[in-house]
């Protein structure tokens, strides 16, 4: 895409959800946890992030390796749990009273987690963004981010 080229979120109320006039997406985590759980899949890392999340545990990187995270066809990527809400990442917390979720390694998360919502698999169309956002109750809500910075988040990795 060239730098003239306009995306739609680049249109004043991309999400055709008010009549506001503003220019690019909303987002606030509200803790649902629905980001971390659903269908297996895959929570990719690089080696330095492999390192951090070890640090933030106290264990060896190979430890952590060897005890978080799976080989794929993409690359390491972390293990899940299978709980009722589906396969939860490995480090997704639950409150059983409050009902929120939460990181337990949320300070060195992977560059994944921490570009969510905005990766390209949910940029692509007005469609697509509403089908994330049924499942993801913090889209269209909170925070005004610019196409400015949803592009500089997508661009940070490749979902």
């Amino acid at each position: 895409m060239s730098k003239h080229e306009q995306e739609w979120f680049d249109q004043p109320d991309p999400t055709g959800r008010t009549d506001s006039g503003e220019v690019g997406l909303r987002f606030t985590c509200t803790q649902c946890g629905s980001c971390c759980t659903g269908p297996t899949g895959y929570v990719l890392f690089n080696d330095k992030e492999a390192g951090s999340m070890a640090k933030a545990l106290g264990i060896s990187k190979q430890k952590f390796l060897d005890e978080y995270s799976h080989d794929t066809i993409l690359g390491r990527s972390l293990n899940e749990n299978l709980t009722d809400f589906g396969y939860d990442c490995i480090f997704l917390t639950r409150d059983a009273k409050t009902g929120k979720a939460g990181c337990s390694i949320y300070e060195t998360r992977p560059e994944q987690c921490r570009t969510w919502p905005f990766w390209d698999s949910n940029l692509t169309s007005k469609r697509a963004w509403a089908s994330a956002s049924r499942k993801c109750p913090g889209m269209d809500t909170g925070t005004l981010y610019p196409p400015k910075h949803i592009r500089i988040t997508r661009d940070r990795v490749e979902i």
